[in-house]
């Protein structure tokens, strides 16, 4: 082979091969760089997409505070009345037993006093007694004073007549006075009904030693049950919706299904600090005699409703270190929290008593991070407040 042929350029078909070889090479070298470009301008897209957290919101329905109140209670009689015995011995006899109608002045039972009755004797002799030493001192004394009319006696032997006489007529008032309580307790031999009513115990039998006194045993307890009265811890909160003369529904568990009517009579206007509470008096008309003393029972009041309460889901709720709290979203989505106090708890959903009004929306369910100012994603595709209560 010659240094000639060695040293010959290369055909041209070689050159535009190399030429387009090249082309292809940059040609794939920008679009790998420019798809790159593209792909880190729609991450950061994503990701800028992504800091702006997506959230449903409600309504705070307004006009809250409406509805029921159902609390339990006890059923009392109106009147009650525990019989003790005023006078001691045995008994001698009993005339009603439980679940007797009884009318006022019936005699519910006798009472055998021989002690008082020895009392009695003795208290009468003594009045008899009382009156013969006034009688003498009076005669005596009538006596002394026409002498001393006469200047037969003097002054002071006739005050000393007159004084005796006094004193003699003063212990046959005492005599009279002590006959008169003997007497009396003696009447307290007969146990009698104080009112018309019912007796709803017997704790007494014929023998039975019978001590006089309250300290003493409880013999008959006589109750009114034509009207009930019942007591209900009324919670702070809604004492100022309680009002007298409202009418309240009943329930008591004998008689599933059926309701009773009663009215508020009157309340303690205080507040228990123990409980919290106040106490409400209701009065239960029981003329058919269905409902017991005693017995428990449900009483429901209906409470007006109050334009001031909101109604909010409780997941709406942020409890941190700045205290209970909602957030806000203002028409440009901005999120901006609102401190808020609860009037009533209902489990999903809460009633506010302030920090918040009707109509406002906030966020269900706040993220974790979220502050104010921050900016918001409203899902469109969320039920709202409307759609839940429909549904």
């Amino acid at each position: 082979m010659s240094s000639d042929t060695l040293h010959t350029p290369p055909p041209r078909r070689l050159r535009l091969a190399g030429i387009i070889a090249a082309i292809v090479v940059l040609a794939v070298v920008v679009a790998g760089i420019a798809t790159r470009a593209s792909d880190a301008h729609k991450l950061r897209a994503w990701t800028d997409d992504q800091a702006v957290p997506t959230v449903n919101l409600v309504a705070a329905e307004g006009g809250q505070g409406g509805g029921h109140l159902n609390l339990p209670g006890r059923l009392e009689a109106y009147a009650r009345a525990p019989i003790f015995a005023r006078t001691s011995g045995y008994l001698k006899s009993w005339k009603a037993d439980i679940g007797t109608k009884v009318k006022a002045g019936d005699v519910l039972a006798e009472i055998e006093t021989p002690d008082l009755d020895q009392q009695l004797l003795q208290a009468r002799a003594d009045l008899a007694s009382a009156r013969a030493n006034e009688a003498l001192a009076q005669t005596t004394a009538k006596r002394w004073q026409a002498m001393r009319d006469s200047d037969s006696v003097s002054r002071q032997e006739v005050d000393e007549k007159t004084g005796d006489y006094e004193a003699k007529r003063a212990l046959a008032q005492a005599a009279q006075a002590n006959l008169e309580r003997i007497q009396a307790l003696k009447g307290y031999a007969r146990l009698v009904a104080p009112f018309d009513g019912t007796v709803t115990a017997r704790e007494t039998d014929v023998g039975a030693l019978v001590n006089a006194g309250g300290g003493g045993q409880e013999l008959f307890v006589v109750s009114d049950t034509r009207k009930l009265r019942m007591y209900v811890n009324v919670p702070q909160n809604y004492a100022p919706s309680v009002r007298t003369g409202a009418t309240v529904d009943l329930t008591v568990p004998e008689y599933p299904g059926q309701t009773f009517k009663g009215t508020v009579e009157s309340t303690s206007e205080a507040i228990n600090a123990a409980s919290g509470t106040t106490l409400v008096q209701v009065a239960v008309d029981n003329a058919d005699g269905k409902l017991l003393p005693g017995g428990y029972a449900s009483v429901t009041f209906d409470l007006p409703a109050n334009a001031a309460l909101v109604s909010v889901p409780a997941s709406a709720l942020v409890f941190d270190e700045k205290g209970l709290r909602v957030a806000v979203v203002d028409p440009q989505n901005k999120v901006r929290f609102k401190t808020v106090t609860i009037a009533r708890d209902f489990g999903k959903t809460v009633q506010l008593a302030s920090g918040l009004s009707a109509g406002e929306r906030l966020i269900e369910s706040p993220p974790d991070g979220l502050a104010d100012g921050d900016s918001v994603r409203v899902n469109a595709t969320a039920p709202t407040s409307d759609d839940h209560a429909k549904a």
